[in-house]
């Protein structure tokens, strides 16, 4: 299956419209389709009642940029340097002379948008002038539009930026960032806490924008400065506007949502309404997010021509350095389902995510499949289902797995925070040994770090409880021997 070229030339000519749903640090037993019984979840589990739903499909990394990386260009981050998480001031980590999953999509005929969250860093090598045009950035590597966050929710700048330029900045206030030192004289987390709507429980504790303390510090930009409560509603409403713009020709739409990610502010609509404090109330507003992409492709009679791909960028974490009363709150919740480990980590609660496609005209409703996939083979799966050639030996076609054939991935790589890579082959996992600390204690997660090679039979144990290491020293070895492969050792 690995490499072959998709013979359906009758799908390839239909270019179908194509939309990603990447959503934030949602982990698999996160949403109802997958079994959480503590919320409910009744638009994304549409997506599965009216299509299929994966049950072992990864995420390339157990954080946020290189698994992004890894989606939009079909290479694994770990063979570039600066590919990890990225301060909200790096460059543009993603080369413009490299064809991009949206730049390939452009040649296939396709619009094609980014709206929400990016983290790819943004201009040339020293990072972006904030107060003039921004580039290289999204445009450069593909997307005819753009409406992003430059970085996460919890890190400075606070602004939007559309296209080149941010959003409703005013020239006479300019933005000035810094990842280095404090700059300017505004308030910050660590210094003004009497100030916060919202305290921080590990980090965080810099610039406070929105009564919210960030990672890094900013001054400037006040009226271009987002509102944490309002930001589903703007991106959501974006992306929709992006879609009744094109309905008429193909477009790919990458909705990169900031839900779940923190700072946990949900808009008051949704404020309470789950039981499970912030978190379990940003997973409703995801939800509704994703409801209204549906209804919209509904009411622009489109929904039978539009390939729908929902999926996480890493798996699970509560609290991820805001006292938002997620831990406490829980209420019985199990973000990763059965799964050890979380965001971060090199257990499969690290990458393995949830995963749903919907396209009526040729995906079974209703079908579960168990096939191994990986985030990085959608560049060559999608290249395949718009008959275009690309060069990206990491990414495998696997369009038929997509489509609901049970064909496997030969094997899975996975990134954990410390770039120490695992494997997957067939029911054998196989983490390397190596320094490190067992649990992040901030977050509260194993981070799967052993001086002892660690070998699970996940078909038996799919919580790596037992480590059988020293009971199949030879397929310990096979494995070892197999990612030293693949790392070019």
């Amino acid at each position: 299956m690995l490499g072959q070229t998709f013979s359906a030339v009758s799908i390839a000519q239909t270019r179908p419209n194509i939309v990603i749903i990447y959503t934030d640090d949602l982990g698999f037993g996160d949403i109802s389709a997958n079994g959480a019984k503590k919320i409910k979840t009744p638009n994304i589990d549409r997506i599965a009642k009216e299509g299929l739903r994966f049950t072992n499909a990864y995420a390339t990394s157990a954080t946020c940029t290189p698994s992004r990386f890894s989606l939009l260009t079909g290479k694994y981050a770990w063979r570039k340097s600066g590919t990890n998480v990225a301060p909200g001031d790096a460059a543009l980590i993603i080369p413009t002379d490299v064809e991009t999953m949206p730049a390939m999509l452009q040649k296939a005929g396709y619009k094609t948008a980014v709206v929400g969250k990016w983290h790819l860093g943004l201009g040339p090598a020293g990072g972006p002038n904030w107060n003039a045009d921004i580039k290289p950035g999204p445009l450069e590597i593909g997307f005819n539009y753009s409406f992003i966050m430059p970085a996460t929710g919890d890190r400075v700048p606070c602004v939007y930026l559309e296209n080149h330029r941010i959003v409703d900045l005013d020239p006479s206030d300019p933005i000035r960032v810094s990842y280095k030192e404090k700059i300017g004289n505004e308030p910050t987390g660590k210094e003004n806490p009497e100030l916060l709507k919202m305290n921080y429980s590990h980090g965080h504790d810099a610039t406070i924008i929105n009564g919210v303390s960030r990672i890094g510090w900013m001054t400037g930009g006040k009226k271009a400065r987002w509102i944490d409560e309002e930001m589903a509603d703007v991106f959501t409403n974006r992306a929709i506007n992006f879609l009744d713009e094109n309905a008429k020709n193909p477009f790919f739409l990458y909705f990169a949502t900031h839900d779940i990610h923190v700072p946990r502010l949900p808009h008051s609509r949704f404020v309470g309404k789950s039981g499970m404090g912030a978190r379990g109330d940003a997973i409703l507003q995801l939800d509704w997010s994703v409801g209204e992409i549906l209804k919209t492709l509904d009411r622009l009679k489109i929904a039978d021509e539009t390939l729908i791909i929902f999926t996480s960028d890493n798996g699970a974490v509560v609290d991820d350095g805001y006292v938002d009363e997620a831990v406490e709150k829980l209420n019985g919740h199990t973000p990763s389902g059965i799964l050890r480990g979380g965001k971060y980590s090199a257990f499969e609660g690290g990458t393995k995510v949830p995963m749903l496609l919907r396209w009526p005209s040729k995906i079974k409703s209703g079908s579960v499949s168990n096939a191994l996939f990986s985030q990085i083979d959608f560049y060559a799966s999608l290249a395949a289902l718009t008959g275009r050639s690309i060069n990206a030996p990491d990414s495998f076609n696997s369009l038929n797995t997509l489509l609901g054939a049970k064909e496997n991935r030969e094997f899975i790589i996975q990134q954990a925070v410390n770039s120490r890579l695992g494997i997957i082959q067939g029911d054998w996992k196989y983490i390397p040994a190596g320094p490190g600390a067992a649990i992040n204690k901030q977050v509260n997660i194993e981070l799967g770090n052993d001086l002892k090679p660690q070998l699970y039979n996940l078909k038996k144990d799919a919580g790596e409880k037992n480590n059988l290491a020293d009971q199949h020293p030879e397929i310990v070895e096979k494995l070892m021997q197999k990612l030293k492969e693949l790392k070019g050792e």
